[in-house]
């Protein structure tokens, strides 16, 4: 099926290396505004981005996400950010009582910060810029939010990095459709199969070099590091521990 807008999607990898020319305002501006024609929950628009070009702030930003090298590179950081701040302001004109003290309330607006991202990226995508969703902007979230200067019930729910290539990145395999799309019922009788033949492809594409690992229940044995190793690994391991507590303090209940 020839389309340019899946074209786009199917190109899609994650940029890690930028040329070190700055992006305008207006581009940042047209990236963001094609964001806001995302879905939003009841039109509530729960989300706010703030942009960081100062060199010095993204270095600070950098840091506290992890030491990654791009989140100080790229000319751009954009931070999308969970908003029920403004809603607070509208039924206070209105003479309302917002409830905020539900862990819906923080779906919704986490929900709608995240399709404004996604939305956000493909607008960059197609005029050829690169882009890094960066998760780890939720390492240190306090000092973040007093970086950024949110007030309360402002919190960054996901960061991005944004300007031009230094060169195409790679693009990764995902998991075979059989693995994501059910018809009428979950069905897992096919799903061992999908995760090997995932492993097949992502070993294939040489991103694990050639790493070996012990065989589960098979002393002595081993095998090619793969992405089952790698997400098992990922996924068992205790991280931000302490998110509930920020996301509380700063004025979102999660009854």
């Amino acid at each position: 099926m020839e389309n340019p807008t899946l074209d786009l999607i199917h190109r899609h990898a994650s940029v890690r290396r930028y040329k070190a020319d700055p992006l305008p305002a207006s581009v940042i501006e047209a990236i963001v505004a094609s964001g806001q024609r995302a879905s939003t929950s009841s039109n509530l628009q729960t989300y706010s981005v703030v942009a960081v070009i100062d060199s010095a702030k993204r270095q600070k930003l950098a840091e506290l996400c992890g030491d990654q090298k791009h989140v100080a590179e790229a000319p751009v950081f954009l931070a999308f950010c969970a908003n029920l701040a403004r809603l607070e302001r509208v039924c206070q004109l209105r003479g309302y009582t917002q409830v905020t003290g539900y862990v819906e309330n923080f779906l919704v607006a986490a929900v709608d910060a995240a399709i404004l991202a996604q939305n956000t990226a493909l607008a960059a995508e197609s005029l050829g810029l690169g882009i890094c969703y960066i998760g780890s902007i939720r390492n240190n979230l306090p000092e973040v939010i007093d970086l950024l200067e949110l007030p309360r019930l402002v919190v960054p729910i996901t960061g991005m990095t944004v300007g031009w290539p230094e060169k195409s990145p790679r693009l990764k395999p995902r998991l075979p459709l059989r693995a994501v799309l059910h018809w009428e019922k979950y069905d897992t009788s096919s799903e061992d199969g999908a995760l090997r033949e995932y492993d097949r492809a992502m070993i294939e594409t040489g991103i694990y070099q050639g790493r070996q690992v012990p065989v589960p229940g098979k002393e002595g044995e081993t095998e090619e590091y793969s992405w089952t190793e790698h997400s098992a690994r990922r996924v068992s391991q205790r991280v931000r521990i302490s998110l509930r507590a920020v996301l509380e303090k700063h004025g979102f209940g999660l009854e």
